[in-house]
């Protein structure tokens, strides 16, 4: 038997009071089932916020993961080839084979050697504010981070970086719960443009090689390992859109979690080496990326609730993350939280292969401006969301400082 929560909760995934806070939300789903059947998206599916069930799905490949985009589609059939490309949507074997190529550049070594880079533009970044009282940590701060650091990676040009907040806001809208037809128009069209922008830079690096994601996969493909340059134009896609809004989503909600948290703000401020654990109760706190989705390929039950073949299933990882039955004290911020064992970035074979530079950035950025400033304030308290159902991101966050 469904239990179908469309008559009983009082709230929706479109609405103002949504955006601004969808833990309310969450909770009033959790206290009817920790599996809940509902038609609050364009497709009617099942809504998962228990712990224990996320796992369960997130780890059984019969769940699959469904391309955005019917493949009959037409209007938006640019998009639609892209999505088609993209490890996102990938299943067994296909998935198993780019995650293997992407993973070769996402090595803790890698990793490790981005490090003083990432430190160099944290602090180049901070020192164009030195002089001034106020920032915008969205704009000014996490964005351009996380796009000089993803540009380098994937090999795009620094006179060029500048495009990549374009490229991303029309972008991330495309794959998330709330798109419509304006949209996915903008999308199709972006795509065409970036399809373009990186069949042209895969050519140069054909001819002229360098130490970045595009010809590492030219490389490999040369060697014998079956990757299409359209698979290599989505892959590079795809970290335009995750490369950004994961890390700049979770800079700007951790400053903005500590703002609200003065008392443990000051703790981080004093006690930097508390940072890693910090960055991981940010992550489950506000976790930057809200829901995933998934599609049953046959029958599956899950705690006693039948998923029916074809069902779709929305896993609320915010809801996840925040389940009292796995956390004590869920609701609580508290940054010596120590198991946490959160799922801000999925879980199973479907792991965010980015995780390790996303934490290492937010790590030093978010260490960095409480050291190089004091009284870091709110400049308001009227913030706004963007209206995305799948991603936890903030239009703004402007801070105050002496």
């Amino acid at each position: 038997m469904k239990t179908d929560v469309n008559q009983t909760i009082s709230h929706s995934l479109i609405s103002t009071e949504f955006f601004q806070n969808p833990y309310p939300f969450y909770e009033e789903l959790r206290s009817i089932h920790s599996i809940c059947w509902g038609n609050l998206v364009k497709n009617p599916g099942w809504y998962v916020t228990g712990y224990d069930e996320a796992i369960t799905i997130l780890k059984d490949t019969r769940f699959q993961n469904r391309i955005p985009l019917p493949q009959t589609s037409k209007k938006y059939e640019c998009l639609k080839n892209i999505q088609h490309d993209m490890m996102l949507f990938k299943n067994q074997p296909d998935h198993k084979r780019l995650r293997f190529m992407v993973s070769n550049v996402f090595t803790p070594r890698m990793v490790e050697y981005l490090r003083p880079f990432i430190h160099e533009t944290v602090n180049d970044l901070l020192h164009q504010f030195q002089h001034k009282k106020s920032m915008d940590v969205v704009s000014d701060f996490a964005f351009p981070l996380a796009s000089l650091i993803i540009a380098k990676i994937i090999g795009v040009p620094q006179e060029e970086r500048y495009q990549f907040k374009k490229w991303s806001a029309d972008l991330i809208q495309t794959i998330d719960f709330t798109r419509s037809r304006t949209t996915l128009d903008n999308g199709n069209e972006m795509t065409i443009i970036l399809r373009d922008y990186f069949k042209g830079l895969i050519k140069k690096r054909k001819n002229s090689p360098e130490e970045d994601l595009i010809s590492l996969l030219i490389k490999a493909e040369q060697i014998g390992d079956r990757l299409t340059d359209e698979e290599v134009i989505a892959t590079c896609i795809l970290l335009v859109i995750a490369g950004h809004e994961t890390t700049v989503n979770l800079i700007s909600n951790s400053i903005l979690t500590l703002l609200n948290h003065p008392q443990q703000l000051m703790e981080l401020k004093e006690k930097s080496f508390l940072i890693e654990g910090a960055v991981e109760e940010f992550l489950r706190f506000e976790s930057p990326t809200q829901m995933t989705a998934r599609i049953a390929s046959e029958d599956i039950k899950i705690n006693q609730t039948t998923i029916k073949k074809g069902n779709q299933v929305y896993i609320l990882l915010g809801a996840a993350n925040r389940d009292p039955n796995k956390f004590q004290d869920a609701h609580l911020f508290d940054i010596m939280r120590d198991p946490n064992p959160h799922l801000a970035f999925g879980y199973g074979s479907h792991f965010c292969l980015g995780a390790p530079l996303a934490r290492l950035e937010a790590q030093i950025a978010i260490k960095s401006l409480l050291a190089w400033k004091d009284n870091l304030q709110l400049a308001a308290s009227d913030l706004q969301w963007r209206k995305l159902i799948g991603f936890r991101s903030l239009s703004e966050l402007h801070i105050t400082f002496d």
